[in-house]
């Protein structure tokens, strides 16, 4: 698709939903729109119902995390047009306190995108017939994909072979993390690896 079709679509679009969307513009061959967290059940209603979109196939739903935004979150919908053999990706932003509408109404593909979002981001979807974690565990602690989360996580589980059963305890390291500087070993470090030492006696005697 070319980019003044892009340009046709994006006007098109943003002439019918001129208060619901803030800024529209060409990523990586797609058309991107930034809608309104509000309103984006009359935005997606649209773009699946509209005689010259026709976005009728919801295909992910997924969260990224911006921790130096006050609304930290972007909720990003990619979206197939079958008819026409075109993309389109809508974008919301949120923080970790407000709630984006659930769209399983319209997409029902949608549940279990916004399960894995607020499993991973903790994005809340209001609305949403059945919003529990998905990837971790029912008792899991915060939410793994936000940046601010430690690699290490929270809690380890383990076999317990006393009690016969899965346990969870805090993380506990055997030791403290390293300090690596990178440097190769092979080509400039500043010290002699063990057996360099004989190269340096053939190159005296020849």
């Amino acid at each position: 698709m070319s980019d003044d079709m892009f340009s046709e679509l994006a006007e098109h679009i943003q002439s019918a939903l001129s208060e619901y969307i803030s800024a529209a513009s060409v990523d990586y061959g797609e058309l991107t729109l930034l809608a309104r967290a509000e309103h984006i059940e009359k935005v997606l209603l649209f773009l699946r119902d509209d005689a010259d979109c026709l976005f009728k196939q919801l295909v992910d739903v997924c969260g990224v995390d911006y921790p130096e935004r006050l609304r930290r979150f972007d909720v990003v919908y990619h979206l197939l047009s079958l008819q026409y053999n075109r993309r389109i990706r809508v974008k919301v932003q949120t923080d970790a306190d407000t709630a984006v509408p659930s769209v399983v109404g319209i997409f029902p593909a949608a549940n279990w995108f916004e399960r894995e979002a607020w499993d991973m981001y903790g994005i809340f979807f209001s609305g949403h017939p059945d919003l529990r974690r998905l990837l971790t565990d029912y008792g899991f602690t915060g939410h793994p994909l936000r940046k601010d989360f430690p690699l290490t996580g929270y809690v380890e589980l383990r076999y317990s072979e006393e009690e016969k059963r899965v346990v969870y305890e805090p993380v506990k390291l055997a030791q403290e993390f390293r300090d690596f500087d990178f440097m190769s070993p092979w080509e400039s470090a500043d010290y002699i690896l063990p057996g360099d030492e004989k190269a340096d006696e053939q190159k005296a005697d020849a």
